[in-house]
């Protein structure tokens, strides 16, 4: 594959990172549940946007060379993580990457501050991701350089097998 690349931002926000992969030169598509945080994207990174729930994606088929979820993942419930991660999967050309980075927690899921999370660790994030056909190309914890219980994020890079 050769730069430009087709990013998809999944859960992109106000638009700060599809932004720069717009300002890198590539195709970045910014999706996002919020119609406020789709509409701050769109003046922002002057990129497309799409307002889309999560749990109802409509995702063209074979379209992103990348998935950049950063954040977002875990807002989906891990009843419905199965048909979700299959969707991304499907929407990713062959061989594309997928980014995630979640906070990490020992598989618990619920309401937290008014917002819904699944707070996922290593071992049952690689069964999801695994299960829906994506190959573990590198994980770490976030931020770098602290102890283990001082990194609340992990981040995994996986690749479309």
């Amino acid at each position: 594959m050769v730069a430009p690349y087709t990013i998809l931002d999944l859960g992109c926000g106000p638009g700060r990172d599809l932004k720069t992969f717009s300002e890198m030169g590539h195709i970045a598509i910014g999706l996002d549940g919020a119609a406020e945080f789709a509409q701050m994207a769109r003046d922002y990174a002057q990129c497309e946007v799409w307002q889309q729930d999560f749990l109802h994606l409509d995702l063209p088929d074979a379209h992103f060379d990348g998935v950049y979820a950063n954040a977002s993942l875990f807002h989906v419930p891990r009843q419905e993580l199965p048909r979700v991660l299959k969707q991304l999967h499907a929407t990713l050309k062959t061989s594309g990457v997928l980014f995630s980075s979640n906070p990490r927690g020992q598989n618990e899921e619920g309401w937290n501050r008014g917002r819904y999370g699944a707070y996922h660790e290593l071992g049952s994030w690689r069964t999801f991701m695994t299960d829906a056909g994506f190959t573990e190309l590198e994980h770490y914890y976030r931020p770098a350089g602290l102890p283990l219980e001082q990194q609340p994020w992990l981040a995994t890079i996986w690749r479309k097998s």
